[in-house]
């Protein structure tokens, strides 16, 4: 898969930040690889799951947050905007930031899969890319469609170089920065 350029992006950075900002609260938009995305709302179980995640967090790393839907810069050169359905960071992190800053010290991102058309390109092979380039230590992808969390770690030149995956109901180490390990048994619950 190749990477759209500035050249070939359905619009300009700016022009995406402009109707990002005037869209309804109840839609979630994203500029991933030169082009504008739809996110899908999250349902019950999404939200359980962040929940449990938020739980876990707090439990390991109570001088951390996770903060739900955080918009961060991404890619190479900061050309993409990616909404994360968690990003961890030092309590206080985004205080005085904007929609689209903070990516600097975020520790790790959470995606947790939708069943939308778009959650196969978006979730599995852009968003690996766009926080790899934008240097996120870790990046843990919470895939419903598999029962199964995938750890995407140690970023260098746009890639994550370790990327193991684990069913739900396992332990799932999560490597440095974030540096505690996950007991996933409570997921089991939320299979769809």
């Amino acid at each position: 898969m190749t990477h759209s350029t500035a050249d070939e992006a359905q619009m300009s950075v700016e022009d995406f930040e402009e109707i990002e900002r005037h869209a309804p609260e109840t839609v979630r938009l994203e500029f991933i690889n030169g082009r504008l995305e739809v996110k899908a709302m999250p349902d019950g179980n999404h939200r359980e799951i962040f929940m449990w995640r938020l739980e876990q967090c707090m439990r390991h790393r109570p001088g951390l947050r996770l903060y739900p839907e955080t918009g961060l810069k991404t890619e190479a050169y900061h050309r993409g905007r990616a909404r994360t359905d968690g990003a961890l960071a030092p309590r206080k992190h985004f205080v005085g930031q904007g929609e689209w800053d903070g990516r600097e010290g975020v520790l790790m991102v959470v995606e947790i899969t939708s069943h939308d058309d778009d959650t196969n390109s978006r979730d599995r092979v852009e968003k690996p890319i766009g926080y790899a380039e934008a240097d996120i230590p870790v990046y843990l992808l919470v895939e419903r469609d598999s029962d199964t969390l995938t750890v995407f770690s140690e970023p260098k030149n746009g890639t994550y170089q370790q990327r193991p995956t684990y069913p739900y109901g396992a332990t799932v180490p999560l490597p440095d920065p974030v540096g505690f390990t996950l007991d996933t048994e409570e997921l089991q619950d939320y299979a769809d």
